[in-house]
């Protein structure tokens, strides 16, 4: 291997991608080949480096100079800049929204600087389809040291110790769940990693595949040791193929190094990994129904118990994971419980990852220690609302969390926290919401989602969560009536008290938590036929207003129906007949003319 002065940590994870990191290390490799700067420079494409708001991005080891918003024709000015005449370039470094001031270093970023690393450590500072980039930060330290100097109670201990719950939503202690897979009889047993993230807005685990597979395949080694499984499988989501792609590659290269199949580093200890790629069923996240699939029948929930830990894949003693909560594993083996558990509040330990998105200007995704604020996570780290506007709710939990309102802001991040104020921790997905968002048509977007990926197999879920979507569609199309208010409390309640599986139980949040905090927003679509957000296309009526009209023309100009009737220096008009209620000339209009 060749010995390098400047490594160009270019992030590779799925949003880079799509925003031209490839494009963009094309031209690097190309300009550093002309300019004969192959000999010190070399570009490494990493996993997900998680500022995704400012893709594609760079990181300049070992000077630490972040690059954002990296563009293939700047790479020439770039190069000769940087790494000819060492003059780093202003143009390419982050900005504060709204501010002047550049700022070339990662921890002086605000977005970066809250945060706090463990899952995510290696997160844009290696290969993650290299092992030995793995290995030099301690990588599989933790999977020699619980097959080498610990026993199978020891592993389980240590994760009882650490006090870390799942990170795959229900926040159940893990090292409880292996405890009763250890203690439960049978010589074949299994491990499941669950990688089917099917939350709206979620992307943490993938982003965590994508930047360091080897962290979820030694996790999953420790707890195969821990409940004494010989064999193991990732659940991954088909629509995840770079994840895929570098699982793939990580489980061969652990094959070739000895840290996979049989003896593994000469312990006698024997763990194969299998890869199940699942069709993006939502239910499949359930791990009953995760399991069925596996075995090739319909992914459905069965009743429990028994429990997995008891009777799971194909009957045996089965323990399901997350990828974040295996990802921690190693490092809670390596440097120990109580190190683990030394951050956090006193009910929930360690750290969180969270994927940020909606009406905020950072979006991506991020780390931070349990009982950080929810009001820290949105504005210090997440850069506040876009365009001076104010923010609304943030949405919690997926489709079976709810919407947390400002004066909740302060909430911890904390398991019982965040159910206290109507939502649920989940997997990470954490959406921004701000003035302009209809929290009815919110409400309705959820529930459309629920309904139409629920399995069907138990009454409450098929049949309740239809009629929940109907009377929400009902109300957002200007039809509702006083009673649907009631009838929407009485439904949620019978459908969280009567479902089969976690899923169907919290179907209702999205609308419990709506009604809980902005039952004035239902009230006015009912009573009044009125959105207050002005998003509900039924209820809405263009205007224009002839004292704020300045004759500009950009409402007839951006018309997609020519519904707006306009002359040079005359007031708009619109003709109700020809207008189709898109909102098109309402967002373009800068005066606030339409009304």
């Amino acid at each position: 291997m060749k010995k390098v002065r400047t490594q160009l940590m270019l992030c590779g994870g799925t949003g880079c991608h799509s925003t031209g990191t490839p494009a963009v290390r094309e031209a690097l490799e190309k300009e550093i080949e002309q300019q004969g700067l192959s000999e010190e420079v070399q570009v490494v494409e990493t996993g997900c480096n998680g500022f995704c708001a400012v893709g594609p991005v760079m990181l300049v080891q070992p000077d630490g100079i972040f690059y954002q918003k990296l563009d293939p024709k700047d790479i020439p000015y770039l190069v000769e800049e940087h790494f000819l005449k060492g003059r780093p370039v202003k143009k390419f470094f982050y900005k504060e929204p709204d501010s002047k001031e550049t700022i070339p270093g990662m921890n002086d970023i605000p977005f970066f600087a809250h945060q706090q690393l463990r899952v995510m450590r290696n997160k844009g500072l290696i290969d993650p389809e290299v092992i030995d980039d793995y290995i030099a930060r301690d990588g599989y330290f933790g999977a020699a040291k619980a097959l080498q100097e610990m026993t199978p109670e020891q592993i389980v201990e240590e994760v009882k110790t650490s006090q870390i719950r799942g990170r795959g939503g229900a926040g159940f202690p893990t090292g409880i769940k292996w405890e009763f897979a250890s203690k439960s009889p049978g010589d074949v047993k299994y491990v499941l990693c669950n990688a089917d993230e099917g939350d709206p807005g979620a992307f943490m685990d993938r982003s965590i595949l994508e930047a360091d597979p080897h962290a979820v395949v030694e996790g999953m080694i420790i707890a195969a040791r821990a409940i004494n499984a010989h064999k193991g499988y990732i659940y991954a989501r088909t629509e995840y193929p770079l994840a895929i792609r570098r699982l793939n590659i990580a489980i061969t290269q652990a094959k070739e190094y000895g840290l996979l199949g049989k003896d593994i580093l000469g312990t006698g200890f024997d763990f194969e990994i299998e890869i199940y790629e699942g069709a993006g069923a939502f239910v499949c996240g359930e791990e009953t129904a995760l399991m069925r699939s596996i075995e090739g029948k319909r992914g459905m929930p069965r009743p429990r118990p028994p429990f997995p830990a008891h009777k799971g894949l194909w009957e045996k003693p089965t323990i399901l994971n997350n990828v974040e909560t295996l990802a921690n594993i190693p490092q809670i083996i390596l440097n120990g419980g109580s190190w683990y558990a030394s951050v956090g509040t006193e009910t929930s330990k360690g750290t969180k990852v969270f994927a940020l998105s909606g009406d905020i200007y950072n979006i991506g995704l991020l780390e931070v220690p349990m009982g950080i604020s929810l009001r820290t996570v949105i504005y210090d780290i997440g850069g506040g609302i876009p365009k001076k506007k104010k923010f609304k709710a943030v949405q919690l939990g997926g489709p079976s969390g709810g919407c947390i309102p400002e004066q909740h802001l302060d909430t911890p991040v904390d398991y019982e926290e965040i159910t206290k104020v109507g939502a649920i921790m989940g997997s990470g997905g954490m959406i921004v919401m701000d003035e302009n968002t209809c929290m009815v048509d919110m409400a309705r977007f959820f529930m459309d989602f629920i309904q139409d990926e629920s399995c069907g197999k138990c009454t409450p879920c098929r049949e309740g969560t239809r009629r929940l979507l109907q009377i929400l569609e009902k109300i957002c199309d200007g039809k509702g009536e006083p009673s649907d208010l009631e009838s929407l409390d009485k439904l949620s309640a019978i459908i969280k008290d009567s479902a089969l599986c976690g899923l169907g139980l919290t179907a209702p949040n999205p609308v419990l938590s709506t009604l809980r905090y902005f039952r004035d927003e239902y009230e006015a679509h009912i009573y009044e036929k009125r959105c207050p957000a002005k998003r509900c296309a039924a209820l809405l009526k263009f205007e224009v207003d002839p004292e704020l009209c300045t004759k500009c023309g950009a409402c007839f100009r951006h018309c997609p129906t020519e519904a707006v009737i306009w002359k040079k220096k005359e007031i708009a008009v619109i003709d109700k007949e020809k207008c189709i209620k898109c909102m098109t000339c309402f967002e373009k209009c800068k005066f606030g003319s339409i009304f």
